[in-house]
């Protein structure tokens, strides 16, 4: 386990020190690579505004000579006008490959001034062009009225081929020039559009010209932007990807981006704007929102910051501006690929850690084997032998280190053993009489203990059947004292006062009947007589009734008692709310005679397997104590709330709550005990026997009190075991 948590520690150790070396190579590469890349891609940038201020220089001494010179013959030669108003170059006599290319929009006006410019321009990319398009696939001077002169070899025909609606003051490039949009009258570098005619991805640098104080032309060359776009998303150090984008947010190149069948340009800031559009041209939302948070921290950072951190995208971005047009050059490293290399030696370091502990493992298991094993297994044996009797072992004690020391005091041990074994068998003899005498009184004493258990068990029992028994005869007492009350109260004297009067009219009964005032009021009394001797015998009946259950279950008590010394009763359906209103019938006469308000919730639940006699005696003795407790309420707010609900899937509760006299929080762990009560007139076994009852029957009996004067609440738990319905 040591040299695991070694391996481990200094697997760890390892890991975060090749990660901070790997993490730290890899910015420095990274920042390196950003650096050499943007020196490599803005050179054609900064070589366009080189030529640009040498072309400036050229046209304008250019147009200055041909102030003075006569040049429409030369025009006429080498452009003429065709039918759809523009002018163009002579097709015959002109090749777009390798030579200049004009073209002037139908609404220009053509006067000797505009025609000198023209032919200037077109002189100066006559000399200058073919060495400018060794880098530049285009060259142009726009004239300011319309026209435009350009060396495009890689569209010939363009000339030819552009359109009569095509004018020079729809593209950026020639607004940026205008003096009001650039007072400064510097090189000015446009955003990447798709070019009318090749359809082909370019960006185009112009610079003007003012002559005399006048904007005259602006010289541009047109960068084609496929070769950049491709040099860009897949020349790239390994792992990491490049994204080149403007100020403004125009995405210029990503590996991600689809240009093909788009017209405009992708950017990033309107991307929340056309989220389908943002989704189809980098493959997904998630993609666009990366893009953005990519595009926001290379804006807010600090000017000489070119490394940033983006945790929460778990990359490093190294980012450069690119001289001329002043893109954002980003490479963007993921994390992973720091941390790659460096979980990669971390496993091979944990790979040889474990092999070496291996190996050390097996050494070590070998060792153990021929020095310890096979000694240990040697004096286990010898333990054997001891332990059955046998004191001849013979053991290599001439080792001298800790098994030859544990040898040599086994075998003293041994010898010890034996000598007291020899003491002991001498000594037994005498010890087997005493212990034969101490068996005989302890004999004694046993025979007296279980005598005085039965005794005190026999007193228990009793005590609990008088008890419970005592409850019903109270109930008993009640009933047979209404009863009694009722047949005295019975209005019988009324039948004999009738039966004079008939007799006395006998001979004329029916004048009697008919007459006479009393006669007339005799049938209905006699009515209403025998519905009150009817009403009376029925709540006598029913007294009885209740005297014939109570008594039954008098006897249910002592067989219930009787059966703690034997087998317990077999379980039989009963359900739980009827046996509920029979604990409170039982008290019923003492709830009413003391003004005791009862409320019932009782779940309707299924019959369920259960002692039907001990739950009833639990709850007869739960209502009389709750009865016991409410003497110290005024009558009128003497309350009892019985619950019964399911508690569990397999357990059912049933609760006694009262308002009375409560418990003292010192009370209630002893509330269960026997002889504990809080009544000068009870002798506390009740709740005693409540508690073992609800044991037996699987179930717990508790009790909960907010303190003196809050009331109690006793709640019996039992097994549910729904009773399986008879076929």
């Amino acid at each position: 386990m040591r040299i695991g948590i070694i391996i481990a520690l200094g697997t760890l150790f390892s890991f975060l020190h090749m990660l901070h070396t790997v993490r730290t190579k890899a910015l420095a590469q990274l920042q390196q690579h950003v650096a050499e890349r943007s020196e490599q891609e803005q050179a054609i940038f900064v070589l366009a505004e080189d030529n640009h201020t040498f072309l400036k220089k050229a046209l304008e001494e250019r147009i200055r000579e041909l102030e003075r010179e006569d040049v429409s013959a030369r025009f006429d030669r080498l452009f003429a006008r065709r039918p759809d108003g523009t002018v163009r170059n002579r097709p015959e006599l002109v090749d777009g490959k390798r030579e200049v290319q004009g073209f002037i929009s139908p609404n220009v006006v053509i006067d000797d001034g505009f025609r000198s410019r023209f032919m200037a321009a077109h002189d100066v990319l006559t000399r200058y062009g073919q060495a400018i398009g060794v880098r530049f696939t285009t060259t142009y001077i726009n004239l300011t009225e319309g026209g435009i002169v350009g060396f495009w070899p890689w569209a010939p025909t363009w000339a030819q081929q552009v359109g009569p609606d095509f004018s020079i003051t729809n593209y950026e490039d020639y607004t940026l020039t205008l003096p009001e949009n650039n007072p400064q009258r510097q090189t000015i570098w446009t955003g990447i559009y798709l070019e009318t005619v090749s359809k082909v991805w370019i960006a185009s640098v112009s610079t003007p010209l003012d002559v005399d104080g006048h904007h005259v032309a602006s010289i541009g060359n047109d960068v084609l932007l496929d070769e950049f776009m491709h040099r860009t998303v897949n020349e790239h150090l390994p792992g990491v990807y490049n994204i080149i984008f403007r100020e403004d947010g125009q995405l210029i190149a990503h590996s991600e981006l689809k240009s093909k069948g788009a017209t405009t340009p992708y950017n990033i800031l309107r991307a929340a704007e056309q989220p389908g559009d943002a989704a189809h041209r980098l493959g997904s939302k998630e993609n666009a929102a990366h893009l953005r948070g990519i595009f926001e921290r290379v804006k807010n950072r600090e000017p000489a910051q070119t490394l940033l951190a983006l945790p929460e995208y778990g990359e490093y971005v190294a980012v450069m501006r690119l001289k001329g047009p002043g893109w954002y050059l980003a490479t963007v490293l993921p994390e992973s690929m720091v941390s790659r290399p460096a979980f990669a030696a971390a496993r091979y370091i944990l790979l040889l850690g474990i092999l070496s502990l291996l190996v050390e493992l097996v050494i070590m298991s070998r060792v153990l084997q021929q020095q310890v094993s096979h000694p240990l297994k040697k004096l286990l044996q010898a333990t054997d032998k001891v332990a059955v009797g046998d004191f001849q072992v013979a053991l290599d004690t001439a080792r001298q280190d800790e098994l030859g020391q544990l040898a040599h005091a086994f075998q003293r041990m041994a010898d010890q053993v034996q000598h007291r074994e020899e003491a002991l068998r001498q000594g037994n003899e005498g010890l087997e009489q005493r212990v034969e005498e101490r068996t005989r009184a302890l004999n004694d004493v046993h025979a007296r203990w279980m005598q005085t258990a039965r005794r005190t068990g026999m007193a228990e029992i009793a005590t609990n059947v008088l008890h419970n028994v005592g409850n019903v005869l109270n109930s008993v007492y009640t009933s047979v004292q209404l009863a009694r009350d009722r047949t005295a109260g019975m209005r019988l004297e009324h039948v004999g006062r009738v039966t004079r009067m008939l007799e006395e009219h006998q001979s004329d009964l029916a004048t009697f009947l008919t007459g006479d005032a009393r006669g007339r009021h005799l049938m209905p009394f006699l009515d209403k007589l025998g519905e009150n001797l009817r009403e009376d015998r029925a709540e006598i009946v029913s007294l009885l009734d209740d005297v014939g259950r109570y008594t039954e279950h008098i006897g249910d008590i002592v067989k219930v008692q009787q059966n703690y010394a034997r087998m317990p009763r077999l379980h039989e359906p009963v359900d739980l709310a009827l046996l509920v209103e029979d604990a409170l019938r039982i008290n019923s006469a003492e709830l009413t005679r003391h003004q005791v308000k009862v409320a019932r919730n009782l779940a309707s639940l299924p019959p369920v397997l259960t002692d039907k006699h001990k739950t009833l005696m639990i709850l007869v003795n739960l209502v009389s104590n709750a009865r016991y407790a409410l003497d110290t309420v005024a009558p009128g707010e003497r309350r009892l709330t019985v619950t019964l609900e399911r508690a569990s899937t397999d357990r059912v509760r049933i609760g006694i709550h009262d308002n009375g006299m409560g418990i003292a929080p010192e009370m209630r762990p002893r509330v269960f005990q026997p002889g504990v009560t809080t009544h000068e007139d009870r002798h506390g076994f009740g709740l005693h026997a409540s508690a073992l009852a609800a044991q037996e029957l699987g179930g717990s009996l508790t009790v909960h009190s907010e303190g003196t004067g809050h009331g109690a609440t006793f709640i019996l738990e039992l097994p549910y075991h729904p009773a399986r319905p008879r076929a």
